[in-house]
C-alpha cells in the first residue's frame, strides 16, 4: 500500500502518528490509546485515539499485532516518519569526544576504523559497520620458509610494516635454494610494487627471458603472488563490532529474528555490496526492513554514510544494523558525525 503523505493527514493523525511512532522506538512495545491519552499535552480520550488509530491503521502506517494490544508502525509508516516528521538530535558533546577519542590514538588506519565502529556500535545499541577502503599491500620483502616437502610458508612484509603469512603448495623440483633464490628475487626485482603490479612485471621479465630464476622458482614466485591476489580480491573489506548489542531486552521475545540478523552479519560479501551502493550516493542512506532484500527476513534497518578521503572521493562507508524500532532521531547524527570525523582522518 502507497505511504499517505504528511500533507493529507489532519493535525490530530499527525500528532497521535508521531507520538506512537516516537514512543514505540523508544520502548519498543506496541503502544496503546490508554498510554497515549495519558501523556503530558494530549487533550484526547482513549475512544477519540483509537479512532485515528484505526484511520491510521487503514492507511498502511500503522499495524496491530495482537488482539488485545497496542499498535507499532508498519515499515512504511517509519519510512513515513524517518522521511518527514523526524527530529533529528545532534550528538552530546561526550558523544562525539567518544568517537573522536577512538580515532585520535595512531597506529594502522585500519585499527582507527575499527575503534570507530566500536565506538558508534556502543553508543547505538546496534551492530556497527565500516567499510574499509581498498588498498592493495605494496610489497617491501616477500620470502619462503619450507615446511615440509610439499609445503612452505610465504612470507610478504608490506611498506608499511603490515606482515602476511600464506601456505603455499610446492612445486616439483623445488630446493632450499631455489627457495631462497625465488624471496631474494622478489625482494629485488619487485618491491615497491603492489601485488598485481608485481604479478604484471614478473610475467613480463618471465615472457621475456630476462626472469633469472629457474622454473620452479619462476612458478613458487607466480603462485606465491597469485595466492595473495586472489584472497584480497575474496576477501570482504568489512569490520563489524557490537553484534551482542543485537540481544538486548526487547528482542528476547523475538529471538528467531534476531538468530537471522546475526545469520545475515556472517554474510559479509553481501554487506559489503550493499554499502558499496550505499556509498555511491551522495549522503546518508536508511534502508528499512524489507526496502532491503538482505535484511528483509530479519525485519532490520541499516543507517550508511560515506566518508571521503583527501580528494573528496569516497573511500569507505560507515553504519550501523539494528531493529527497525531503533531511534533513528539519535543514531541518524550520530552516523553521519563519525562519517565525517572519519574523512577528516582520511584527509
Amino acid at each position: 500500500m502507497a505511504t499517505t503523505p504528511i500533507g493529507e493527514m489532519t493535525d490530530r493523525a499527525r500528532e497521535v502518528f508521531r507520538i506512537l511512532v516516537e514512543n514505540y522506538l523508544s520502548h519498543g512495545q506496541p503502544v496503546g490509546s490508554r498510554t497515549i491519552s495519558q501523556l503530558p499535552g494530549i487533550n484526547l480520550s482513549p475512544a477519540s485515539i483509537r479512532n485515528v488509530m484505526q484511520d491510521l491503521e487503514e492507511l498502511g502506517l500503522l499495524s496491530h499485532p495482537h488482539i488485545s494490544a497496542g499498535r507499532v508502525p508498519t515499515e512504511g509508516g517509519l519510512r513515513l516518519f524517518v522521511d518527514g516528521m523526524m527530529q533529528a538530535a545532534e550528538p552530546s558533546a561526550e558523544e562525539r569526544a567518544a568517537i573522536e577519542g577512538r580515532l585520535d590514538r595512531g597506529g594502522p588506519i585500519e585499527e582507527a576504523l575499527s575503534n570507530a565502529t566500536a565506538a558508534l556500535s556502543g553508543l547505538s545499541a546496534c551492530a556497527g559497520i565500516v567499510l574499509v577502503p581498498k588498498r592493495e599491500p605494496v610489497l617491501k620483502q616477500f620470502g619462503f620458509v619450507q615446511l615440509s616437502p610439499g609445503q612452505a610458508l610465504a612470507v610478504m612484509v608490506g611498506n608499511d610494516g603490515s606482515v602476511e603469512n600464506r601456505v603455499v603448495e610446492l612445486p616439483a623440483g623445488v630446493t632450499p635454494s631455489s627457495l631462497s633464490e625465488a624471496g631474494n628475487y622478489v625482494s629485488a626485482r619487485l618491491s615497491g610494487l603492489t601485488l598485481g603490479e608485481a604479478e604484471a612485471r614478473l610475467r613480463q621479465e618471465i615472457e621475456a627471458g630476462e626472469a633469472a630464476l629457474d622454473q620452479a622458482a619462476q612458478e613458487l614466485v607466480t603462485r606465491g603472488l597469485a595466492t595473495w591476489s586472489h584472497d584480497g580480491a575474496q576477501r570482504p573489506e568489512l569490520i563489524v563490532r557490537g553484534q551482542a548489542n543485537l540481544i538486548d531486552q526487547a528482542a528476547a521475545a523475538d529471538l528467531e529474528r534476531v538468530r537471522q540478523l546475526l545469520d545475515e552479519l556472517e554474510g559479509k560479501e553481501e554487506i559489503a555490496r550493499l554499502l558499496d551502493s550505499a556509498g555511491s550516493g551522495k549522503g546518508m542512506k536508511i534502508f528499512i526492513g524489507s526496502e532491503n532484500k538482505l535484511f528483509a527476513l530479519s525485519g532490520s534497518s541499516v543507517i550508511a554514510a560515506p566518508y571521503r578521503g583527501g580528494d573528496g572521493k569516497v573511500v569507505g562507508v560507515v553504519g550501523v544494523i539494528g531493529p527497525t524500532r531503533l531511534n533513528y532521531a539519535r543514531v541518524v547524527p550520530m552516523v553521519d558525525f563519525t562519517a565525517k570525523a572519519l574523512s577528516r582522518l582520511m584527509a
